[in-house]
């Protein structure tokens, strides 16, 4: 596919044009950087264009516009990088590539998804045999580099009913694409449960008001009938093993799915394998219990709400009578997370397709903020739904203030276990009825008979971590208040170092 179409020079500079932007960046993923220079130079050749054509006819002299190329973006390159745009005083981004379509904070945006390659009779073949064999009503799901390919399979599956006359033709739902515009988005501008926030986009005819049987996922947007449940549909998701796909397995674990590799050719039938995360999830949410100190880690500086998650996981963690800890150091890894060990886990704030992270080469666990919810609020348990997106968590879980110390049975020190509360470790003022609960619990779970059975942390807060490690820097004496110096040891070559006796002078 050439690079005018594939990468919609033409709609992305009228888009520029129309609304007179005149510093415009332009954000790449790694693997399209190649094109960048290319893409730049085309986009400068349509908008010369367009600027002539309004001279000619208008008389104005518009002013020109500078691109500014963006790469190695400060977090996930699926959102956008505002932060990095306003360093270039940028009045809007045009994002290019996989997207997870967050709705943007300060900045307007415009995504080019691209187009790949796909076999359209393939793809329509095995979805109307997998449709007739399965019995279920369909949702086709996509990844959005093959939005350019819906109509004509849509299109294609309808002729195949048409010449078959199978039943089938008005089971199957196509999900459109929600927006390829967006506006900068309020805070307060956040739906419950899956529907996303239709006040986000702009340009599409899709994006009205949402109902109850309204879905929004990645970017996606589709409706079922009244009185008709998802876990009834068939999942059939076109496209890769990618992030977004693991949203969609996430969130519709209920469902069954089916995913066709437009790569390959074939039709995939097992997703096992990525069902099985939600057991490793349910694991790290138990391991979680059992943490005292929390570090929130900031996955994103541009998603609209993550100020108010972050103020939400903070209230959430202190109401449970833990010490909490905001930190923000770009893309997470080991090495990074590894400088805070006295952290026992960690909350990553960011967009629902990179908040999975696979924590088992990192120090301590990595959770999302709706297992945080699941691990810190009390009373919460398990129904098997499961929430990718923080936006959807704002203010529908409220948090439930913790009165006093309490016991719990924790699965991995298989004995009881007892939670700190701050307000007493701070003197708070309800020191009294802090003692006559904890008092109580420990009279009714009968501890003082047997006190190995209540298992403390050892560390509330960080100081306390510090002071309670082995090694703490160099030793101070309360005569000095210099270090005291460094040993100096051999100096020299390793060949020979000075001072160094020679092995006839060892002989004599």
């Amino acid at each position: 596919m050439d690079l005018e179409s594939n990468y919609e020079i033409a709609p992305t500079a009228d888009f520029i044009y129309s609304r007179n932007f005149t510093r415009v960046a332009l954000q790449f993923p790694d693997d399209l950087l190649k094109d960048s220079t290319r893409v730049v130079r085309a986009l400068r050749e349509q908008l010369r264009s367009l600027r002539k054509c309004s001279t000619e006819n208008s008389g104005d002299n518009n002013k020109d516009v500078r691109l500014f190329v963006m790469a190695d973006t400060t977090f996930g390159s699926c959102c956008v990088d505002e932060v990095g745009a306003l360093h270039a005083d940028a009045e809007c981004v045009v994002h290019y590539g996989h997207t997870c379509l967050s709705p943007t904070t300060t900045l307007p945006a415009f995504f080019v998804f691209g187009k790949a390659s796909i076999s359209v009779s393939n793809c329509v073949e095995d979805l109307s045999n997998y449709a007739l064999t399965n019995g279920k009503r369909v949702v086709v799901l996509y990844g959005l580099e093959y939005a350019h390919s819906i109509k004509h399979i849509r299109e294609a599956l309808e002729e195949a009913s048409r010449l078959s006359q199978s039943k089938y033709k008005s089971e199957i739902h196509f999900a459109d694409v929600k927006c390829s515009v967006m506006n900068p988005s309020d805070d307060h501008n956040n739906s419950n449960g899956l529907v996303g926030p239709a006040s986000d986009c702009t340009d599409n005819s899709t994006c009205g008001t949402t109902s109850a049987n309204s879905y929004s996922i990645g970017g996606l947007t589709w409706s079922i009938p009244d009185g008709q449940r998802m876990e009834d549909y068939l999942l059939f998701w076109i496209g890769s093993d990618n992030s977004a796909f693991a949203n969609v397995v996430m969130t519709f674990n209920g469902c069954d799915i089916v995913r066709y590799d437009a790569m390959e050719n074939c039709l995939v039938t097992d997703v096992s394998q990525q069902k099985r995360i939600l057991k490793r999830r349910y694991y790290l949410v138990e391991k979680a219990k059992d943490a005292n100190i929390i570090g929130i880690l900031v996955g994103t500086l541009g998603v609209a709400g993550y100020l108010r998650m972050i103020h939400q996981m903070k209230e959430l963690i202190t109401a449970a009578g833990k010490k909490a800890y905001t930190l923000v150091m770009g893309k997470p890894n080991p090495a990074k997370l590894a400088n805070f060990p006295e952290c026992d886990v960690f909350i990553f704030v960011s967009c629902a397709q990179t908040a999975l992270l696979e924590s088992k080469e990192y120090l301590s666990p990595v959770i999302t903020p709706f297992e945080a919810v699941l691990a810190f609020n009390r009373g919460s348990q398990w129904t098997g739904e499961y929430v990718m997106e923080f936006r959807d968590l704002i203010n529908s879980c409220p948090v439930e203030v913790r009165n006093g110390s309490e016991a719990r049975f924790s699965f991995f020190h298989g004995g009881y276990v007892e939670d700190f509360d701050l307000q007493e470790e701070n003197g708070g003022e309800d020191n009294e009825g802090t003692l006559a609960l904890a008092n109580a619990t420990d009279k009714v779970l009968q501890l003082r008979d047997n006190p190995k059975s209540v298992i403390k942390g050892t560390a509330k807060s960080g100081p306390e971590f510090f002071a309670a490690r082995s090694y703490q820097g160099l030793e101070m004496h309360h005569d000095n208040s210099s270090p005291e110096p460094f040993l100096i040891g051999r100096s020299g070559r390793a060949s020979g170092y000075e001072n160094e006796k020679s092995k006839q002078e060892e002989e004599l």
